[in-house]
């Protein structure tokens, strides 16, 4: 699939791209967490009052060479990812530049990745006006995570845009009708579920329960493993926009709430993250 952008066309990330895409991003994060955690275990386990005996002090110290290092480089990817996004959100040159939602998911890297240096840069240490900025942060990392999943409940489109709850059964109707002309289809698949009346957990047992029975029918029919990949693909697809469309206005509306909770702590993180950084940057704690 291709996009326009400044006149030309790109291609767009195709599934297996953005599967290793996640996967690369993902090991970064998780890589660098171990790293610093196993490097630095003996010394942050020791006692405050003892660390000055620690032969890393002087390197792991929130102002020693590596611990300086965390805590500029982490500021610095928070800085990087929040304008980046909001950049993208915002500038119209940029609106055909990859979908939205690769660039959510980048945003998310950068701010993930940034906070764990921060933590690693404070040797858990935590005191003064700094640890405002520090438990502010944390507040927008876990509001980031209950954001993110609000986020993926709400069907979009391809270049990321909400779609309304007329769109989505639209989108499911047209989903519907490409099921029912599959061959094979009528002894295995007995029309959408009715999801109104279970909650969140209930749905999805009930989704995994009808895919799972809708495999084993396929086999039980001898239908050829091309086509049971496509038709349980589909069925699956139409029973997660069913649970959706269920829940869309309610999601659609904590997306909202979600905004107006998240935007205060990133404001105050950021805010005295600078103060901060510029402050030992001007009595020359480099």
């Amino acid at each position: 699939m291709r996009s326009p952008i400044f006149g030309r066309d790109i291609k767009l990330m195709s599934p297996f791209a953005h599967r290793i895409y996640i996967i690369t991003l993902s090991s970064i994060v998780i890589f660098t967490a171990i790293y610093l955690a196993v490097r630095g275990t003996d010394y942050y386990a020791t006692a405050l009052d003892q660390r000055f005996f620690h032969p890393d002090h002087n390197l792991l110290k929130p102002s020693g060479m590596a611990g300086h290092g965390l805590g500029l480089a982490g500021s610095l990817l928070i800085m990087v990812g929040v304008s980046i996004y909001m950049l993208r959100k915002r500038l119209k040159v940029l609106s055909r530049l990859g979908k939205i939602k690769h660039w959510l998911e980048f945003h998310i890297f950068l701010c993930t990745l940034g906070p764990v240096m921060i933590l690693y840069h404070t040797a858990f240490k935590f005191g003064g006006l700094v640890a405002i900025s520090f438990w502010s942060m944390v507040a927008v990392v876990a509001s980031g995570v209950l954001g993110r999943f609000i986020y993926l409940q709400i069907p979009r489109s391809i270049e990321g845009k909400e779609l309304s709850l007329q769109e989505v059964k639209n989108l499911q109707g047209e989903l519907t009708s490409r099921i029912e002309d599959l061959p094979n289809i009528n002894s295995v698949w007995q029309g959408s579920e009715d999801f109104e009346e279970l909650n969140w957990w209930e749905s999805l047992v009930r989704q995994w329960k009808t895919v799972r029975q809708v495999k084993r029918d396929l086999k039980r029919n001898n239908v050829n493993a091309h086509d049971r990949t496509r038709i349980v693909s589909l069925v699956r697809n139409e029973l997660a926009l069913s649970r959706r469309i269920t829940r869309l206005e309610t999601m659609q509306r904590l997306f909202r709430y979600w905004h107006v909770a998240h935007l205060p702590f990133a404001i105050v993180m950021l805010t005295i993250m600078l103060i901060h950084v510029a402050v030992v940057l001007l009595f020359g704690n480099t």
